[in-house]
C-alpha cells in the first residue's frame, strides 16, 4: 500500500456524467478526483446541492471506489472575498459558506480557496481588510465541519509563494486555514523575484495539506503540457515529501484537440507515480 494518495483535477476531463468521470480516473489509477466549484453558473450550483442529490453522489462514489478528496473552489477568483463591490463579495462569501458544508458531506477533506484579496482589480488596504474579515468568518465554519481550507498560492503578488500564504496562516490561527501550493504559480514568482522556489516551500513546514502539481512557464500560468515548463517537480516533491506531505494533485485541463484525453490522464499519473514511488 502506497503511502501517499495522488488526485486528478476534474477539468482534465471532458464535460462528462459523474459516473464516467470517476471511471476515467479509476482507469488511469488515481486514487481521488479533486471537484471543481469554478466561476460557471452549473459549477457553482454545486454547492446548492440538495440532500437527496449529495446522498445519491456519495452512494456513487463508494459504488465506483473512486472518492473526492479535494475540493478546488476557483470561484472565488471571480468572486473575491476582498472586493470592494459588496455583491461581488457577497456571492464570494455565500459560495464559500455553502462549499465548506458540501465538502463535508461528499468526504471532502481540503477545500482550496484561492490566495487573492481580489483579483479582477487593485489589491488596497480596503480589499485586505475585507478578505481578513471574510476568512475569520470561514474559518470558524471550517472548523464547525472539520473540512480544512487550503490557501493555493496564485498569480498575483498577493499570496504566490509560500512565505506570503504563511502570513495569513499565521494571521488567522486555526488548525483548520494551511496552504495548498501550486508549485507551477510559486516557481513562476520565484523566477520573477530570483528566489529559491525549494527554500520557499520549506517556509510552509508543518502547514501545507496538498499539493497542486502544474506545469508552467515564466509568465504563463496554465494549459502548459506537462515537460514543456520549468518546473523542478523531482526537487518539489522531494521537498514537499521531507516536510510531510502526502497528498497530491495533477492540476491540468482538457484538450480538445488531443482526442486520446484519457492517455493523458495515464501520462499524468504515471510521471508523477514514478517520482512519487521514489520517495516511498
Amino acid at each position: 500500500m502506497r503511502n501517499y494518495e495522488i488526485g486528478l483535477y476534474e477539468k482534465a476531463m471532458p464535460e462528462l456524467s459523474w459516473p464516467e468521470k470517476l471511471a476515467a480516473a479509476k482507469k488511469a489509477g488515481y486514487d481521488f478526483v479533486e471537484i471543481s466549484i469554478d466561476a460557471s453558473e452549473d459549477k457553482i450550483s454545486r454547492v446548492y446541492m440538495p440532500k437527496e442529490e449529495r446522498r445519491s453522489l456519495v452512494g456513487l462514489l463508494y459504488e465506483s471506489g473512486m472518492p473526492l478528496r479535494t475540493m478546488n473552489v476557483s470561484a472565488l477568483t471571480k468572486y473575491a472575498l476582498g472586493d470592494e463591490d459588496d455583491a461581488i463579495r457577497g456571492r464570494g462569501l455565500d459560495i464559500a459558506r455553502h462549499a465548506i458544508p458540501l465538502a463535508a458531506d461528499l468526504g471532502v477533506r481540503v477545500v482550496m480557496f484561492p490566495g487573492y484579496d481580489v483579483y479582477f482589480g487593485t489589491s488596497t488596504p480596503a480589499t485586505v481588510r475585507r478578505f481578513q474579515e471574510a476568512m475569520e468568518e470561514l474559518k470558524l465554519l471550517a472548523a464547525r465541519y472539520g473540512t480544512i481550507i487550503g490557501f493555493e498560492t496564485m498569480e498575483n503578488e498577493f499570496m504566490n509563494t509560500v512565505e506570503k500564504g504563511m502570513r495569513w496562516v499565521e494571521t488567522l490561527d486555526s488548525p483548520y486555514v494551511q496552504l495548498y501550493p501550486d508549485i507551477g504559480n510559486t516557481t513562476n514568482a520565484a523566477v520573477l523575484h530570483g528566489t529559491d522556489v525549494l527554500a520557499d516551500l520549506r517556509l510552509g513546514r508543518g502547514h501545507i495539506a496538498a499539493f497542486h502539481l502544474k506545469e508552467t512557464k515564466p509568465g504563463v500560468f496554465r494549459e502548459i503540457p506537462y515537460g514543456e515548463g520549468h518546473v523542478d517537480f523531482p526537487g518539489a516533491i522531494e521537498t514537499v515529501w521531507a516536510l510531510g506531505v502526502r497528498r497530491f494533485v495533477t492540476e491540468f485541463w482538457y484538450d480538445k484537440t488531443i482526442p486520446d484525453w484519457q492517455g493523458e490522464l495515464l501520462k499524468a499519473r504515471s510521471r508523477f507515480t514514478a517520482l512519487l514511488d521514489a520517495m516511498d
